[in-house]
């Protein structure tokens, strides 16, 4: 069962109780649940039975696991997306391994989707084969001339399919925004292929970077999560006001959401 209706623009988390453990051992409680949806996804993907509702339901137990460990969610304008008549380009932030995991189940019952990924994801165990299945774009992250070349020539690919494209334009997870680190490449491909493009701000650092192993830190419900999608773009010219805009879009939602007393959940 998904955690919203289709119609809604925000969900919210419902206040709910958390069990003693979950409150005192929010990562012990929650890992275990976490990778019992990933083995379980791993291997129908590893079958090729794993679709789109599959998918949507993973995203969704793991939503509700975060959830049932006491984290705390805000998602917005989600109607931005499901009112679109074309697939799109949707860039933001790129903050921690939770967005990866909920983004499929907030995205894909509006529209068909996809993500761009390094390619070392594809080794990950159970999870490469997820990610296969949902025909992700991976590009190299070493090779900017041959990631530009996979991104176009895949992505144009995708986008004739009808698939929207989730793309992270910094490339590497990091708990801070830096506009630097920011690439255009979403915008050279929305015009290319002349979808419009959504700006999509994250705060996630719920799910903390881990200390070995990036994408197992702590979990950390004093924190809540935000995901806000704005109102598509149109790529005019090079696209460099385009660019801005989502730039603008990221940093201004965090700034607030950093703020004391800011957001709303």
């Amino acid at each position: 069962m998904r955690p919203f209706d289709l119609d809604q623009d925000i969900y919210e988390t419902a206040p709910r109780s958390v069990s003693w453990f979950a409150s005192k051992f929010p990562t012990l409680a929650y890992y275990p649940r976490f990778f019992n949806v990933v083995r379980s996804a791993g291997s129908l993907a590893k079958r090729n039975q794993y679709h789109g509702e599959q998918w949507c339901a993973s995203s969704w137990n793991v939503l509700r696991h975060l959830e049932d460990v006491g984290v705390r969610f805000r998602i917005g304008g989600m109607q931005n997306i499901a009112q679109l008549e074309s697939p799109c380009l949707i860039a933001g932030n790129h903050m921690s391994t939770l967005e990866t995991n909920i983004l499929p189940g907030v995205i894909r019952p509006h529209r068909k989707v996809t993500f761009v990924i390094k390619q070392s994801l594809l080794k990950v165990p159970w999870f490469g084969h997820v990610l296969r299945s949902r025909k992700a774009i991976a590009v190299s992250q070493t090779d900017p001339r041959a990631d530009l070349r996979t991104m176009l020539e895949d992505g144009e690919s995708r986008l004739a399919e009808g698939m929207s494209i989730v793309v992270f334009p910094q490339g590497t997870r990091t708990p801070t925004f830096d506009p630097k680190q920011f690439n255009s490449i979403g915008i050279k491909l929305a015009k290319r292929a002349d979808v419009p493009i959504i700006p999509m701000a994250l705060k996630t650092d719920a799910w903390e970077l881990g200390k070995y192993v990036s994408d197992i830190g702590r979990i950390d419900p004093s924190k809540n999560v935000y995901i806000e999608f704005g109102k598509p773009l149109t790529v005019e010219g090079r696209g460099n006001d385009t660019q801005q805009a989502i730039i603008d879009f990221v940093s201004d939602h965090l700034e607030n959401w950093n703020s004391p007393g800011g957001g709303t959940t």
